[in-house]
């Protein structure tokens, strides 16, 4: 374990007590991830998934750059010291990072660290696509080469969309633009799998969400391809519990099966390489 002033944690919880940078233990990172978290003062958010891990909260923190700085060097340090691995630096916190108007900076100022210190490590942005409408955020995050983007697609049908997103955003309007961004940057999907007041995706549903990945995979082929697609299961407590519940993990493993093997069948026509599919229950 690493002794630092920013001890690195096993959930995100620390973000609502007003932290700018969090190191975290991350299954989907696959060791120590250093979290920015650009809203410490409130969950600022387009989006109110009911399995949001973001309990409610409001501190009279504010986010500062010079401090952002120091923390992130701080924890980094502390990692080196440890011999611990940096895996990624990657905004998330407590809301939609791309819609922060400390956003750009912020970026460039973490990947300038991260050059200088952990240059193994990824840069990463998680997103609900949300600041992909805004022409100049699409355009920074397409011409950022080392950011790794994590881009949400919860749902293949607007009704489960707005199940599970509970968005003002319409379905078409944001599928449209993450298409057209898949056209002209690498991805990497990520889809959260769960049940919403007892019941998971119908059949049809599911069935939808498949077809609109393996369209978004056609598509980036010409942009680099999809990274991966990583499927995950509902793991931490959310505010709302038990509205949204965690799936069997057979249902997941289910449903990466018969997306790999579509995708294998789709690319082997196309003769590229299938993007992976991994599951995290």
């Amino acid at each position: 374990m690493i002794q630092s002033p920013i001890a690195p944690i096993e959930n995100h919880r620390r973000r609502e007590k007003g932290v700018l940078v969090y190191p975290v233990y991350s299954r989907r990172s696959g060791g120590l991830s250093v979290g920015i978290n650009l809203f410490p003062g409130q969950k600022q958010c387009p989006f109110d998934c009911p399995y949001c891990e973001v309990f409610p909260f409001s501190t009279n923190a504010v986010f500062s750059l010079e401090q952002m700085e120091a923390d992130l060097r701080a924890a980094i340090a502390a990692a080196l010291e440890q011999n611990v691995a940096v895996k990624d630096i990657c905004f998330s916190g407590n809301g939609e990072p791309s819609l922060s108007p400390d956003f750009p900076a912020a970026l460039k100022l973490a990947d300038t660290i991260r050059r200088e210190m952990v240059s193994a490590a990824e840069l990463v942005l998680i997103t609900n696509g949300a600041g992909l409408l805004q022409p100049e955020i699409f355009s920074l995050l397409r011409d950022t080469a080392a950011l790794n983007i994590w881009l949400k697609l919860d749902a293949g049908t607007p009704q489960w969309y707005q199940k599970l997103n509970r968005t003002a955003i319409p379905f078409e309007k944001l599928i449209a633009k993450i298409k057209e961004f898949a056209a002209s940057a690498p991805v990497t999907i990520q889809t959260m799998l769960c049940a919403v007041d007892g019941k998971g995706p119908p059949e049809e549903e599911a069935q939808a969400w498949e077809n609109l990945t393996l369209e978004l995979a056609a598509i980036a082929a010409a942009a680099g391809g999809i990274r991966k697609i990583q499927i995950y299961g509902k793991a931490r407590p959310a505010p709302e519990d038990p509205k949204t519940t965690a799936l069997p993990v057979e249902y997941l493993e289910e449903r990466a099966a018969s997306l790999r093997r579509a995708l294998a069948a789709a690319n082997a026509r196309a003769q590229i390489p299938a993007p992976p599919v991994e599951v995290f229950p």
